[in-house]
């Protein structure tokens, strides 16, 4: 039955947006599923657009190279503007505050795509954005460049925090205020298994290159990547404090890679300290593979409030 409301809800919309046909026709192949985990059961996405009714703000958790899941990112904003009209908002980790301006200039028609596209910033992959971008252009709605610019990531993560105070205004302005809280606890150790797990694939691909391998353990110890892993959770939670301190109304619709909402984590806790009042509901998008069959959801229960399955092969 959910199959079919997904092909029903694609064929609605298409016929209301044809720009996004090619994006929304592919969900029509059962490529993802949804699960609740508080009604414990496969649910279609209608449920997490009356859900959102009881919120202010939906994280979607995604694997940046997931294009099932961007499909399915694309076909809820419709779903919500659907529901929700002008009071929607999305909210994207794939912009830094700093280019909001431009975003702006862009979705009010001041500048052509090609210097928007130069100028923002857009990442590699941005064509799996764009529609949304699009849609919420010809909607003139609002789009929340939400992220801290990587160069400030990098300069905590080698320098440590203190650094940051000695940027300029300019600069501050572009990131959460400082200081901001570092990951703690189950979230912190979290990052380190991370980390730990980017350091094996890079070694393994290393070595599948043949590359000669160093054992610098002092440089290795002077790079601490949580501080600025927490950077970026601040500055998108301050974000989207910020639009709902002036447009309390709004609902925003956030997208970021997925283990900076992981079981309500980093960019949650952060907003939770801004406000605790902004209520979230959080989407973990996980790929799967092939066949969407025996899945073991009670192994994910503690990964968001909607766990989305994608035949899209684990990386």
């Amino acid at each position: 039955m959910y199959i079919i409301r997904n092909i029903l809800c694609a064929v609605i919309l298409f016929s209301n947006y044809s720009f996004g046909f090619a994006q929304i026709k592919d969900l029509s192949k059962g490529d993802y599923i949804i699960y609740s985990v508080k009604e414990n059961k496969i649910v279609d996405p209608s449920v997490i657009i009356e859900d959102f009714a009881n919120y202010d703000v939906l994280f979607y958790g995604e694997q940046h190279t997931d294009k099932i899941t961007h499909n399915v990112q694309f076909l809820l904003l419709q779903l919500i503007y659907e529901k929700y009209g002008v009071k929607t908002a999305l909210s994207m980790e794939m912009f830094e505050r700093e280019v909001q301006y431009i975003v702006d200039e862009y979705l009010n028609g001041f500048i052509k795509e090609e210097y928007f596209i130069k100028d923002a910033r857009c990442w590699g992959n941005y064509k799996d954005y764009r529609p949304m971008v699009e849609f919420v252009k010809s909607k003139k709605l609002e789009l929340i460049a939400a992220n801290a610019p990587f160069r400030y990531v990098n300069l905590v993560n080698k320098f440590g925090l203190d650094t940051l105070m000695l940027i300029s205004e300019q600069g501050k302005n572009a990131i959460a205020p400082l200081p901001y809280n570092i990951a703690s606890g189950a979230y912190e150790e979290k990052l380190k298994n991370l980390g730990k797990e980017e350091s094996l694939k890079k070694k393994e691909n290393k070595e599948k290159n043949k590359e000669v391998l160093t054992t610098d353990s002092t440089k290795t110890k002077k790079y601490n990547a949580i501080p600025g892993h927490s950077l970026w959770d601040a500055t998108m939670a301050y974000s989207i404090y910020q639009h709902n301190k002036t447009q309390p109304d709004s609902k925003i619709y956030h997208l970021n890679g997925s283990f900076h909402t992981e079981e309500h984590f980093g960019i949650c806790q952060r907003l939770n300290e801004y406000n605790p009042n902004i209520k979230t509901l959080v989407i973990t998008s996980i790929a799967y593979g092939k066949k969407l069959t025996n899945i073991d959801f009670n192994k994910d229960k503690k990964e968001g409030d909607y766990l989305i399955y994608t035949k899209t092969k684990p990386e």
